[in-house]
């Protein structure tokens, strides 16, 4: 794969066990547990990882400052939502912990419902959630890069604001990257113009393809003024050590979904937004598309990048991932269940190949 490609995992950060067919032990999601899957990535070699969020599970922004003071390399991708944070708030937290950390943090803008109400957000219809996210998208740049900002918009203001720690510019890194998912019309528009890069989920290829060249003729379309916009995908690996011990393993899991009726799998649940329908739709197509993407998780209750899952031995799974590599894709956000063990087990069996 290209050298640019970078290769993150995911942390779950949820207050119930057994997320997505992990183990369910006691405190596994302790300091001390999820401190071990961060030096475990370490050890085995992957850049970092997502950290997810949502309402009624722990904060984000407080685990990802957590894990990063335990370890060195270690970069949290942090999901964190408009509304939840302003953005003058989230840009002095963010540049104060990218200082602490010699520049290690990374954002995911998440748009998605949420239980709002909870924390005193408000919002309207789709067209507003992200008017207000591109607004807070740009503002937060702003924030990061200028000084004494003045900003009046329709959703958020500031006067003559300066962000104490500066963001250091660290070679062509002028600040942490803000990634960005959605599938809608609305959310296709703010990435063009404001993310820098954009998260897919599991799709197959002709769909993968399809979108990279929509973003990239909507980024000229809206006169994006910002560095070319770059791909994601964000996606469930299953490896084994063999082709068939993967599909044995792989049907084994969907069919333990089925007896549970998918309970502990979808976290995206509250509303079926046009990227997890896009993705629940794929089944009709077949249950495993192109070489071995399989489908069959999301007809049990598999949700978001547990919707659809890579499967097989190390170099089946590497040349799928290469595939997308080649059409454009350089941020890769992998896992498996038991997530520990996963780690450790990709990271030295699968990222090897990558590397290549």
């Amino acid at each position: 794969m290209s050298s640019k490609s970078e290769f993150l995992w995911y942390i779950p950060n949820d207050i119930k066990a057994g997320h997505r067919g992990d183990l369910s032990v006691e405190n596994h999601n302790s300091l001390a547990t999820l401190s071990d899957h961060a030096k475990a990535l370490e050890e085995a070699g992957w850049k970092g990882a997502l950290i997810g969020t949502g309402w009624g599970r722990p904060d984000t922004f407080t685990v990802a400052t957590a894990l990063a003071a335990r370890t060195t390399s270690f970069e949290p991708l942090i999901a964190i939502r408009p509304g939840y944070w302003r953005p003058a708030n989230f840009a002095s937290a963010a540049a104060t912990l990218d200082q602490l950390t010699g520049g290690r943090v990374r954002v995911n803008i998440v748009s998605g419902q949420d239980n709002l109400a909870a924390y005193g957000d408000s919002e309207g219809d789709q067209a507003h959630r992200y008017a207000r996210t591109k607004e807070f998208m740009r503002l937060v740049r702003r924030l990061w890069t200028e000084d004494n900002v003045t900003y009046a918009g329709e959703h958020f203001r500031v006067a003559e604001s300066t962000v104490e720690p500066r963001i250091r510019v660290r070679g062509d890194r002028q600040h942490p990257k803000l990634y960005f998912g959605g599938a809608s019309q609305s959310a296709e528009r703010v990435s063009a113009t404001e993310a820098d890069v954009q998260l897919f989920w599991g799709e197959p290829l002709d769909g993968v393809r399809e979108r990279i060249e929509r973003l990239r003729a909507l980024s000229r379309q809206l006169d994006r003024d910002l560095p070319p916009l770059e791909f994601g995908l964000r996606i469930t690996t299953l490896v084994r050590n063999t082709t068939d011990e993967a599909w044995a393993d792989a049907e084994a899991k969907v069919a333990e979904m089925a007896k549970g009726k998918g309970a502990g799998w979808n976290d995206h649940g509250r509303a079926v937004a046009v990227g997890q329908q896009r993705l629940l739709d794929l089944n009709t197509r077949g249950d495993v598309l192109d070489d071995n993407l399989y489908t069959a998780p999301g007809k049990f209750g598999g949700g978001g990048a547990g919707t659809t899952w890579l499967v097989g031995s190390p170099s089946d799974v590497a040349r799928s991932l290469r595939k997308y590599q080649d059409l454009g894709i350089t941020h890769f956000v992998l896992s498996d269940t038991p997530y520990l063990s996963e780690i450790k087990r990709q990271g030295s069996q699968l990222l090897p190949l990558l590397r290549n």
